[in-house]
Order: structure tokens, then C-alpha cells, then sequence
């Protein structure tokens, strides 16, 4: 009974272990953060672990240097970059406590295992032919 015991306790240890990895990594996760700045130097975009928007700087300068569209593109554009280098230090955080051989990038992303021809938008369905009702008697004699 003592060795079923301690196989028990061996078990309940390595749990608790990975739970404070998982919530280790979680904490990490939740702190990460990254940034883009334009070329210019004039917008800079930072943002959470999961791409969200945190912090947007616009520069006075942007407002002369831009055209409204021009800067609304600008504004999405360094956004974009800031969450593909947040997305791939989530990954990197990610990682370690991931079983081998999973992407961390398509668990983030919420593709896991899939590939693109698995996640590609269904082809829409032709209408089925309708039968025309134009010449149809609805009343006989």
C-alpha cells in the first residue's frame, strides 16, 4: 500500500507542477505587449498579447505628413505589425508548456491542426433549378 501511495503522491506532485507552469505561462502570456512605429516616426501603435489595440501615439506632424485615408491606412498598417510581433512572442511564451509538436502560432491563431484548404471560406452552393410556376393551372373545370 506505501508504494500505490507514493505513486499517488508522485502524481499529485507533477500535477500541481504543471499547474504552476500553466499559470506561469498565463502570467507571462498576459504581459506581453509589443510596438510599430511608422517610417516616419510619427505613428506608433502598441498592443496586447492577443493584437488588441492598447496605446495608439500620432504625432502632430502625422496630420501634415498624411492625407486622412493615408494616415487611417498608416494607423492599420503599424497596428498589423505590432500584432504579428506580439502574436509571435505569445508563441515563444507559449511554447515550453505546449505538447511537442504544436504550433504555438495556430493555437493562437485558432487554426491547431487544420490546413488551409480546411479553413478556407465554403464555395457557395448554386441555387437549385426552381420549378417555374408561370404556367401552372391552379383552378380546373
Amino acid at each position: 500500500m506505501t508504494e500505490h501511495r507514493a505513486q499517488v503522491e508522485e502524481l499529485l506532485a507533477d500535477y500541481r507542477r504543471s499547474r504552476e507552469n500553466l499559470a506561469s505561462a498565463q502570467r507571462d502570456l498576459a504581459a506581453v505587449t509589443a510596438s510599430a512605429t511608422d517610417a516616419d516616426g510619427l505613428i506608433t501603435a502598441t498592443v496586447g498579447p492577443r493584437g488588441t489595440l492598447t496605446s495608439l501615439t500620432v504625432a502632430d506632424g502625422a496630420y501634415w505628413r498624411y492625407r486622412p485615408n493615408e494616415l487611417a491606412q498608416q494607423i492599420v498598417r503599424v497596428t498589423a505589425e505590432a500584432t504579428v510581433r506580439a502574436l509571435a512572442r505569445a508563441g515563444e511564451v507559449l511554447a515550453p508548456v505546449l505538447p511537442a509538436g504544436t504550433d504555438p502560432q495556430a493555437l493562437l491563431l485558432g487554426t491547431g491542426d487544420l490546413d488551409a484548404t480546411e479553413i478556407a471560406p465554403a464555395k457557395p452552393r448554386p441555387a437549385p433549378d426552381e420549378e417555374s410556376l408561370e404556367d401552372h393551372r391552379w383552378m380546373t373545370r
